[in-house]
């Protein structure tokens, strides 16, 4: 296992150390450096849940986006790189790990719209080659359980199941390390030996591999790159140029550098995953991409969200989306987390209201910081908010 990923598992340490001369330290909270302007209510809504989160001694960076009855705020906190005193700005790209799964269930919306596929089509259809083994008593994996992650297919492929029996390791490290100088080919040779054990649809197992397969179904299906239907489809129609893959030279200047709980930073992550989890983004163009699931104008984005498992009137999963309904409104939500970054985009449609959060820290906490951080802000700004999970 390389050095890095060993660092990466460490937690940072609870304790305190005082100096000699004090029987106790009493420390005032230090404010992160931010570029809040503090002048209205949202602002002071922001800056009392942000300044929270970042007294966190794992913080780094934050980058806050609130879409609110047509207006959109941006907030940032903290630095890019922790060997600069640089802030983050609305233009500083973060990767967005499994968020990346909402644009490909987006992706496989817009593919119905067209009738180019059905959600309820065997994924086998658009294979090449025999997979007797994509099927359980006779029922296959259909295209919709690749994003609800009942399709059976194993979290990562490869599948190496005793690679996280160690729960103190985060699964987006060890799924990193073993994806280094993984091929395509070596998906579909894997592929063939997955053995199904329950029947699609039935029993939820979280899968990465399913969404990566799915983005290699619609590239196939439009003969176009995964990274050139995301262009085509979504970011250039919704003005956003800095939502990608692969970045150029220019573009990596402004990419945030990310870090675990001890303060080392984590090299780049393979782009194996492609739409299961390899998207970069900004604070702006992830507000225009909330803008558009809130608004729900067009079939594709009311597609995405419509249940494929689970109770519509409570918790239900959509084309990746994860769904609470409480009262009659909805929070439509994702998470992303990988080595060195953390996310959560979550869309109220009856609200009008949307949030998303980047941050270029991860380790096992950051996720549930960030959810409270949230449920902070949007309680605050419209209490009839449904609360996420946390």
């Amino acid at each position: 296992m390389n050095a890095w990923l060993i660092s990466a598992l460490l937690l940072f340490p609870s304790e305190l150390i005082y100096p000699k001369r004090y029987t106790a330290l009493v420390t005032l909270p230090i404010k992160a450096s931010t570029d809040n302007p503090l002048k209205n209510s949202v602002d002071t809504i922001v800056e009392q849940a942000a300044q929270q989160f970042m007294t966190a001694p794992e913080a780094v960076g934050l980058s806050v986006g609130i879409l609110k009855d047509g207006k959109t705020y941006v907030y940032n906190y903290g630095t890019v790189d922790k060997g600069k005193q640089q802030l983050p700005t609305a233009q500083t790209i973060y990767p967005i790990a499994s968020i990346s799964k909402t644009f490909t269930g987006a992706l496989l919306a817009q593919a119905v719209v067209e009738k180019r596929v059905k959600l309820g089509d065997d994924i086998r259809k658009y294979l090449t080659g025999s997979y007797p083994n994509l099927e359980y008593n006779g029922q296959p994996i259909r295209l919709f359980h690749l994003l609800n992650h009942r399709s059976g297919l194993p979290f990562l492929l490869p599948d190496v199941p005793d690679a996280f029996a160690n729960t103190a390791i985060p699964s987006s490290a060890i799924a990193t390390e073993l994806l280094q100088h993984y091929t395509r080919a070596d998906f579909y040779d894997d592929l063939h030996k997955v053995k199904l054990d329950a029947m699609p649809g039935n029993m939820f197992k979280y899968s990465n591999a399913g969404a990566q397969l799915l983005g290699y179904i619609l590239e196939r299906v439009y003969n176009q790159s995964f990274e050139e239907l995301v262009r085509l489809k979504l970011t250039q129609p919704l003005g956003m140029s800095d939502t990608k893959i692969e970045l150029t030279p220019a573009e990596e200047a402004d990419f945030a550098k990310g870090y675990n709980c001890d303060g080392l930073q984590m090299p780049p992550v393979p782009d194996q995953l492609q739409g299961a989890g390899s998207l970069k983004s900004t604070v702006a163009d992830m507000l225009n991409y909330i803008q558009w699931n809130v608004a729900e104008e067009t079939e594709a984005a009311k597609l995405t969200h419509r249940p494929t498992w689970g109770d519509v009137d409570r918790y239900s999963s959509g084309l990746n989306w994860q769904m609470l309904k409480a009262s009659g409104y909805r929070a439509i939500w994702q998470d992303g987390n990988i080595p060195g970054y953390s996310s959560l985009c979550v869309n109220y449609p009856e609200l009008k209201m949307g949030v998303v959060i980047l941050s270029n820290e991860c380790d096992r906490k950051t996720a549930s910081r960030i959810t409270t951080l949230v449920n902070q802000i949007t309680k605050a700004m419209d209490e009839r908010a449904v609360m996420l999970p946390n």
